[in-house]
């Protein structure tokens, strides 16, 4: 009969306690892992300007193949260089849309209105969510007063039709540039356009405003649209392409629209790039320089409608090109 010693008696001890604190765990049920959510949340954001309240509405993003001309004058691989430095994937092009709402106190101004619900299905929810992150913020569109629309491509003009082509904005004054009018409306232009990748714009612009009846308010550069919202020629893009200066107290916010435009980022950058997009491209260049050198000198907040969201931050001199310093996010406003 072997001998009970000490060592044993401890050794047993030890082993009848873990048994003991292993008992609760052996008769706990195994949980599978949560379930993934599969979503973002609502994108929105607010800020201020001086006693303006800006919402930042994203229609959200998408990602397209590179076209070998996405920039007419630089070759694909310095522009793929490019891509990477920003941490994207090569060969693609990643797109950010993103419009905003001013309020004024006395009015409810919308900028450009997004790439519209019919795009919403299409891209399985990738884009055309501004109506739904607008509700998401509490904006209800037919609270909104007065729609401004700085240009006429549709991913700014979708948006004032809802998914039934009715006008989502019921009450809204809508106004737009007069020299984008003039041109898109004028049927010379959209002859000489026949089967080039204008002519889809062309009947884009007639569909949308037709169902207004045409009727929209036109209005001219250098001119203040509303209390606080003044416009500002910024040609190149498109022929009327135009900017808007939302201003209250010393406090202001350049909004440029597309004055950099699709993959921003590359432009701001590299401002004497011409994105294949743009119109007239060595008038862009000129408004693209024009532009950021005041703003840099101003140390002037800039809005862009296809910077990364929520889409503002301030311009400043790089070399040759330009740099966006981002906002810095702000829980209270």
């Amino acid at each position: 009969m072997n001998a009970l010693t000490r060592r044993h008696v401890l050794a047993g001890a030890a082993a009848a306690g873990a048994a003991t604190a292993l008992t609760p765990l052996l008769n706990t049920p195994i949980r599978a892992a949560a379930p993934t959510a599969g979503k973002q949340v609502s994108g929105w954001y607010r800020y201020k300007v001086g006693s303006f309240e800006i919402t930042v509405v994203t229609d959200g993003a998408n990602v397209n193949p590179l076209a070998d001309t996405y920039v007419a004058n630089a070759p694909k691989d310095k522009v793929n260089d490019a891509i990477a430095a920003s941490y994207l994937p090569k060969d693609k092009a990643s797109q950010s849309y993103t419009p905003i709402v001013v309020n004024t106190g006395t009015k409810l101004v919308a900028i450009d209105t997004g790439l519209g619900l019919g795009l919403y299905a299409q891209s399985k929810g990738a884009v055309g969510q501004y109506h739904a992150n607008l509700a998401a913020a509490g904006i209800d569109r037919n609270a909104i007063d007065t729609v401004i629309i700085s240009h006429f491509h549709g991913d700014h003009i979708n948006g004032l039709l809802d998914a039934d082509n009715k006008l989502a904005f019921s009450k809204a004054e809508v106004m737009v540039p007069a020299p984008e009018w003039k041109y898109w409306m004028d049927e010379g232009n959209m002859s000489k356009a026949a089967g080039t990748p204008l002519e889809g714009n062309f009947k884009n612009v007639r569909r949308v405003f037709g169902a207004f009846g045409n009727k929209v308010t036109q209005y001219e550069g250098g001119k203040e649209l509303v209390p606080g919202i003044k416009s500002l020629a910024t040609p190149g893009h498109t022929p009327g392409h135009t900017s808007h200066i939302v201003a209250s107290g010393s406090d202001q916010v350049m909004v440029q629209a597309d004055v950099t435009a699709a993959m921003a980022f590359l432009f701001v950058r590299n401002p004497d790039w011409h994105l294949m997009f743009d119109m007239d491209k060595p008038l862009a260049v000129q408004s693209r320089r024009k532009l950021y050198d005041q703003m840099a000198a101003d140390k002037m907040l800039v809005q862009g409608f296809h910077f990364r969201f929520p889409g503002a931050g301030y311009i400043e001199k790089d070399g040759n090109g330009y740099r966006l310093v981002p906002i810095a996010w702000n829980p209270v406003l």
